[in-house]
């Protein structure tokens, strides 16, 4: 997926455990674990924002598009 989401490289900057950020931002472990992992198919712009919130990022700090070819 040309979607990549940087939400461990974020957390890690910001020296945020999963555990506290999903208790933050009202999460489950497991979905904010998709997440972190790249595995997630969609987000909500609810949960995008509440992640900018507690991070204290802009959406293209946790997104960025990446090429799927030369």
């Amino acid at each position: 997926m040309p979607i990549q989401v940087n939400l461990d490289q974020v957390m890690l900057d910001r020296k945020v455990s999963l555990t506290e950020l999903a208790a933050r931002v009202d999460l489950t472990l497991a979905n904010l674990s998709i997440l972190k992992t790249n595995k997630a198919r969609a987000i909500r712009f609810s949960t995008l924002e509440a992640l900018c919130r507690e991070l204290k990022c802009q959406p293209g700090d946790l997104l960025r598009h990446v090429s799927d070819g030369p």
